[in-house]
């Protein structure tokens, strides 16, 4: 929507580019500013208010009353109870600075692995695309994907599918629930694998019950895993206290807590 917006009009481009205390955004958030219309946001409030006005003031070509970043103080200044001190910069767009924008605007993305196109699978793709996750979906069956996945996604066809494990990104976060509880195994087991070789998969997420995991513990002990590996598998998946079995329950549970696997930034009034 940014990219197809400056080809129309000039923007406003405002960064969060320093924080101090507690604040509503992280350093990188953006919004763009046009004469009618915002892409983004910066955390809302007065603060947004505030850089509206100085982007719209800018874009009509009022002078710029600072070289570098605006320095807002959110309690004193603004009257928002976080506290904190937000430097916002401001950048003046126009279509040439379209090429090359998007990337330099996108969150750093953290690859995930779902392996698995049932009801949950699709819930979970839907869920996790705008998220900051680069999405690989997995399947060994033919014809699972829908015609249009969601924005992003890589859908990726593997027989067997456990051959998929060791092509997996650096870093990958893995979901498991794919049509058969012995390829989720032979998935388990791949990761486990591949964990003694390069201890490189931060989150591994098998769907399933309490009993469940029992039995695929059992089993993989006897393929010559450690207690201590073992627990690298989390099962059931999603953060507890969510009731529901729907699919979009189970996704929104699963994607709050692979988003609390890479949580880095302190919260506000941390």
């Amino acid at each position: 929507m940014l990219l197809d917006g400056l080809e129309a009009a000039p923007a406003c481009l405002v960064t969060v580019e320093s924080t101090q205390g507690s604040v509503p955004r992280e350093p990188g958030a953006w919004m763009a500013v046009f004469a009618d219309q915002l892409v983004g946001t910066i955390g809302g409030g007065h603060l947004e208010l505030q850089a509206i006005a100085e982007a719209r003031r800018r874009l009509a070509g009022g002078p710029v009353t600072a070289l570098g970043p605006m320095r807002f103080a959110l309690g004193p200044a603004l009257g928002q109870c976080c506290g904190g001190v937000v430097h916002l910069g401001f950048e003046l767009l126009t279509a040439q600075d379209a090429p090359g924008l998007a990337q330099r605007l996108t969150a750093k993305l953290h690859p995930v692995a779902l392996f698995g196109g049932g009801h949950v699978g699709h819930a979970l793709a839907r869920v996790l695309a705008p998220l900051p996750f680069a999405l690989t979906w997995i399947d060994s069956r033919d014809g699972i994907f829908p015609p249009d996945p969601p924005e992003g996604v890589v859908c990726e066809h593997s027989e067997p599918v456990q051959l998929a494990v060791p092509r997996l990104a650096p870093g990958s976060r893995v979901l498991i629930m794919s049509f058969s509880h012995a390829e989720d195994l032979d998935v388990v087991a791949a990761c486990l694998r591949r964990q003694r070789e390069q201890g490189d998969l931060p989150f591994i997420g098998l769907i399933g019950s309490q009993t469940k995991w029992a039995t695929f513990s059992n089993r993989l002990h006897g393929r010559g895993f450690a207690p201590e590996e073992l627990a690298q598998v989390t099962c059931p998946i999603g953060i507890p206290g969510i009731g529901g079995k729907e699919p979009e329950v189970i996704a929104v549970a699963v994607a709050a807590q692979l988003l609390q696997t890479v949580q880095t930034t302190p919260k506000a009034g941390e």
